[in-house]
């Protein structure tokens, strides 16, 4: 990506990809920012602004062609790189991550999963195997991964996390409840369920 685009602007143009991927299945070719903002219940002036920083030809008060600004969204937010990631964890959250192809439209491609159950080790899952994670330091330096994403039990999360630093992973999707504590190099993100749970039924 070659422009800062903070967190929540991402969130967003994702959610305009999926709209635009929608309406693409529908045969629809132009699209208006007013159009996805009242899909999205936001300010059709943040939908112009955030469409702003794509190299997009397309005009909000005439409309945009839906295939043009979809593929400017892709390019800005690199979906044609190839990120390479393991999981860590393979119960059922780390089951259900792998079996969710959808990743793969955005760049992400899971090539195993990895645990230290013996019951678990030598399964497949979505044409994905689940190896012993002694097996992961060596096989990550083979294939060039360096994203895990941890779906370990709470209890074992920050020794995995250290376990996957000595590793060379240099960024984790932590799924976990737990704060982890990593070098500098290594970057983390929190993927905090019960937290979006809470700001969503807050006011209920």
């Amino acid at each position: 990506m070659d422009k800062k685009i903070s967190g929540k602007v991402i969130n967003r143009l994702t959610l305009y990809h999926c709209i635009l991927t929608d309406y693409l299945a529908q045969n629809i070719d132009v699209i208006s920012s007013k159009q996805l903002a009242v899909l999205l219940k936001i300010d059709d002036s943040q939908v112009r602004k955030d469409i702003s920083i794509l190299n997009n030809s397309g005009k909000s008060n005439v409309g945009y062609i839906v295939r043009e600004l979809k593929t400017s969204i892709e390019q800005t937010l690199g979906f044609e790189k190839n990120k390479k990631a393991f999981i860590v964890g393979a119960g059922n959250l780390g089951l259900a991550l792998a079996k969710y192809d959808n990743f793969q439209n955005y760049g992400l491609n899971i090539l195993m999963l990895f645990d230290n159950d013996k019951k678990k080790i030598g399964g497949m899952v979505n044409n994905k195997m689940i190896l012993d994670i002694a097996k992961l330091p060596n096989l990550a330096r083979k294939m060039g991964a360096d994203i895990a994403i941890l779906t370990v039990p709470r209890q074992f999360a920050q020794i995995t996390a250290d376990y996957l630093v000595q590793a060379n992973i240099k960024y984790i999707w932590n799924f976990t409840p737990t704060v982890l504590s990593v070098p500098e190099d290594v970057q983390v993100w929190n993927e905090n369920l019960m937290a979006n749970f809470l700001q969503f039924t807050y006011n209920i």
